[in-house]
């Protein structure tokens, strides 16, 4: 039986051979062919075919970018000019007082343009010093600073000329922190500083231009009379 099957398979196998490669065609057994000849005899021109490769739409229409010489060649528009033509910045000076106000308003309104400044209310608190002085020469104030700084303490020069040649140990706006400073300092070896008054609070009006240009900072050397010494500053 074992010997049959085994013949049995092996002409199968040959049967499938033959039947595959057409070898039984003659006699009517054959697979089916898959593939279409005819279809080679329907084609039109397959040699004029041309492949055309993959274009990206969305660059299409796009202006190519710009190389680093030519975006440096570029010329600034006006719009930009003219930005930088009207920067302005915010200036102010005072205080000023009754008197002053009236005789530096005259001259604001011959010489500046309307709108571009304003006279405001404005508050000088009264300054308290820890001083020492006056000295009899500059020798002597170039001494005391060596020793103050021996003390590892900070002085600083005086902007008061009636008060020259000194040193101010620190400036408070009350009496009471300039007297709680000199005591502190006491302690540290200072003998010879004092507390002094150095201004009274003062009320009066401030000068304010909110947008100097570069236009109207060239009018302002023609307000300097006006101005009793002091100097614009920017806004606070």
């Amino acid at each position: 039986m074992p010997k049959l099957m085994a013949l049995l398979l092996v002409l199968a196998n040959l049967g499938y051979y033959a039947w595959s490669n057409g070898l039984l065609a003659a006699y009517g057994f054959a697979p089916s062919s898959q593939s279409e000849p005819q279809r080679l005899t329907q084609q039109i021109k397959p040699e004029a075919l041309n492949i055309v490769p993959l274009v990206d739409t969305r660059q299409v229409g796009s202006a190519p970018p710009a190389t680093p010489a030519s975006a440096a060649s570029a010329t600034p528009s006006a719009g930009t000019s003219a930005s930088a033509s009207a920067a302005t910045e915010c200036l102010q000076v005072g205080l000023f007082n009754d008197a002053q106000t009236v005789v530096l308003k005259q001259r604001l309104a011959s010489t500046l343009p309307a709108g571009s400044w304003a006279l405001e209310a404005g508050l000088e608190p009264a300054r308290w010093l820890v001083y020492m002085g006056k000295y009899s020469s500059a020798e002597l104030v170039d001494k005391k600073k060596a020793e103050l700084r021996g003390m590892g303490l900070s002085f600083a020069n005086l902007g008061n000329t009636a008060l020259e040649p000194g040193l101010s140990l620190g400036s408070f706006t009350t009496q009471a922190e300039a007297e709680a400073e000199l005591t502190r300092i006491t302690k540290k070896g200072v003998k010879t500083a004092k507390v002094l008054q150095d201004r009274v609070e003062q009320r009066g009006q401030k000068l304010k231009l909110p947008a100097v240009t570069a236009a109207l900072r060239s009018q302002l050397d023609a307000l300097k009379p006006q101005l009793a010494g002091k100097a614009f500053q920017a806004c606070t």
